[in-house]
């Protein structure tokens, strides 16, 4: 609808002409139709209340209360199609994230983001600022807030049972929908067979299909929710693509991944996060009640089988394998293994660095990017200083170790432990990757930015901690009142993303020098950085060599007679012609 539509009242001829047709109305006044309107529009409809129907509008077997439906859509084989009084279409629904017993409870609405979201989520030491996004996110339930339901235009609306209380955005598509429920349908989504979701919000380009059941969800840009998944109490954010398992009060940042049937994802945070088949990372530890969460950083994947325990926290980019129950926390190890190795967690810290799935991961992400609203800000650059700092962080924490005892063969560091082969490997890995962060983001970026200090992975945006502090002391000031304006406010922080991170990595190789670093030094420094990634590009590319070789043609050729014809056959169905 734009307020550019026109209305008026059907004429007696029309009315007759519709009720010929088999369509019925309660009050034929409280129909509103565009000035084009043809009686031909409408077969078999049945209206209440106050309907409003743009140009070009079709109804067919359909009952409709309470609507106004944009220009050129479609309703047809519709049970109930009804408004039943005052609703805010799922904005201002409390969802208890993170925390099954709400101590993180986060309200959706149609304008929030993964940084909102994670504002609201993660700062809870800050009660006026979650007070202030709180109001944030009531103005915009209130603004939404109608008796009348509204369809966007060019929508296709068909085969379903029960619409209630559901605001649906422009070029839509519900298809055999089973129930909606005070709920948001954004912009293009589509919405298909045997469908279940109450007390929901979903954004652009979203899919939810095949007897997927979601309850109290915000459901981000080009998410697909398909094969039966349930969700509840949860939010995902851009490009998260989850089927046939289970969510329960998950914080799912962009690119959360869950394919398997037999997945379960409760109580944690997760982004460019792989479930592997039987993943079961579980809030079990219930002496206080269901008060634990587990953080899993960005680029996290479960194994087949994998097991957490909350709580329990791991670097970026860790490859968890096994059982853990010990509550491990190996958050300044980023690029590792965790590993069960006779019960008991082992920490392989930086051995993701050399492994080709982490490359094909992060080019990947880039690559499968659809949005095109583009809501939530999003990094993919590997090396940067969120990173970077815990690259350090973690050098540091070996070498500690090591010097706590050098002569022990194994050592433990938050309840996981470390071989000496994996901690002096783990060092000369970390070495490795800070040189080349710092020669990577040394070559980019300009000067007048200060991006010195702690970073932060916002939910997928890289942001220095003065400038997340900055803008959330704004919030709290009532100076940023708005979704759209704390947004800008962000975007703008993102468009200098390189010069905040040339600060700190001028910051970083000031501190190893001792000095402030002259231009020699600094190209000196781009020089060793190249050298150190093109030394891991090495290592990654003999990693995918070794898998693409031929020790890895184990059940290939079947029925081959010869080595050659075996091989012949792996390489086919490898693509590595």
């Amino acid at each position: 609808m734009t307020r550019m539509d026109t209305y008026r009242a059907l004429t007696p001829g029309e009315i007759a002409a519709l009720e010929a047709s088999g369509s019925t109305a309660d009050d034929w006044s409280s129909i509103e139709v565009a000035e084009d309107f043809h009686p031909s529009q409408l077969r078999g409809a049945r209206l209440g209340g106050r309907v409003r129907l743009a140009s070009g509008v079709r109804i067919r077997n359909s009952g409709v209360r309470n609507y106004d439906i944009g220009a050129g859509t479609l309703v047809e084989e519709v049970v109930r199609l009804e408004c039943r009084g005052e609703s805010a279409f799922g904005n201002g629904t409390e969802v208890a994230v993170m925390n099954e017993n709400g101590g993180r409870t986060v309200r959706i609405y149609s304008g929030l983001t993964a940084q909102i979201a994670y504002m609201a989520a993660v700062y809870r030491h800050r009660p006026a600022l979650v007070a202030a996004l709180d109001r944030m996110a009531r103005r915009a339930a209130d603004a939404a807030r109608s008796a009348q339901g509204s369809i966007g235009r060019d929508c296709r609306i068909t085969d379903c049972r029960l619409l209630r209380d559901v605001c649906i955005g422009h070029g839509a598509t519900l298809e055999g929908v089973s129930v909606l429920s005070n709920g948001t349908v954004g912009d293009f989504s589509r919405i298909g067979i045997d469908v279940k979701a109450y007390d929901f919000v979903t954004a652009e380009h979203a899919l939810v299909d095949n007897g997927s059941l979601i309850e109290r969800c915000f459901i981000g840009e080009r998410c697909i929710f398909d094969r039966g998944y349930t969700a509840s109490d949860s939010l995902f954010f851009a490009n998260s693509h989850c089927e046939n398992g289970e969510a329960v009060s998950i914080f799912a940042g962009p690119y959360t991944v869950s394919h398997h049937k037999s997945s379960l994802l409760i109580a944690g945070m997760f982004s460019f996060f792989n479930a592997g088949s039987g993943t079961n990372q579980s809030n079990h530890l219930f002496k206080c009640g269901a008060v634990h969460q587990a953080v899993h950083r960005r680029g996290c994947k479960f194994a087949s089988g994998a097991y957490v325990m909350s709580p329990a926290i791991e670097g970026v980019y860790t490859m968890i394998m096994g059982r853990h129950t010990h509550h491990h926390d190996t958050s300044v190890f980023p690029f590792s293994y965790l590993l069960e190795q006779e019960g008991r967690s082992a920490l392989l810290p930086g051995a993701n660095l050399s492994s080709y799935g982490t490359v094909r991961d992060i080019e990947k992400w880039r690559q499968r990017d659809k949005r095109s609203a583009g809501r939530d800000l999003i990094n993919f650059e590997t090396w940067n200083p969120f990173v970077g700092n815990a690259l350090a962080a973690g050098l540091d924490a070996l070498r500690t170790l090591y010097d706590s005892n050098p002569d022990a063969q194994s050592f433990i560091y938050n309840s996981v432990h470390i071989k000496l082969t994996g901690l002096r490997r783990g060092i000369q890995r970390y070495e490795q990757a800070l040189a080349a962060t710092l020669g990577d983001l040394l070559a980019r970026g300009g000067d007048g930015y200060d991006g010195r200090g702690a970073w932060i992975d916002a939910a997928g945006l890289y942001l220095a901690r003065s400038c997340m502090e900055e803008l959330l002391d704004a919030i709290e000031q009532d100076a940023v009142t708005t979704p759209e304006a704390l947004t800008e406010r962000l975007r703008a922080f993102a468009e200098h993303y390189d010069d905040y991170a040339r600060s700190w990595a001028l910051d970083i190789l000031a501190r190893r020098l001792g000095h402030t670093p002259d231009a020699a030094e600094i190209e000196r420094a781009v020089v060793e950085g190249k050298a150190a990634q093109q030394e891991l590009q090495r290592l990654a590319e003999a990693d995918r060599a070794f898998d693409c070789s031929f020790d890895m043609a184990v059940g290939y050729g079947l029925d081959a007679t010869t080595d050659d014809e075996r091989r012949a056959d792996f390489r086919a169905v490898r693509g590595l012609e």
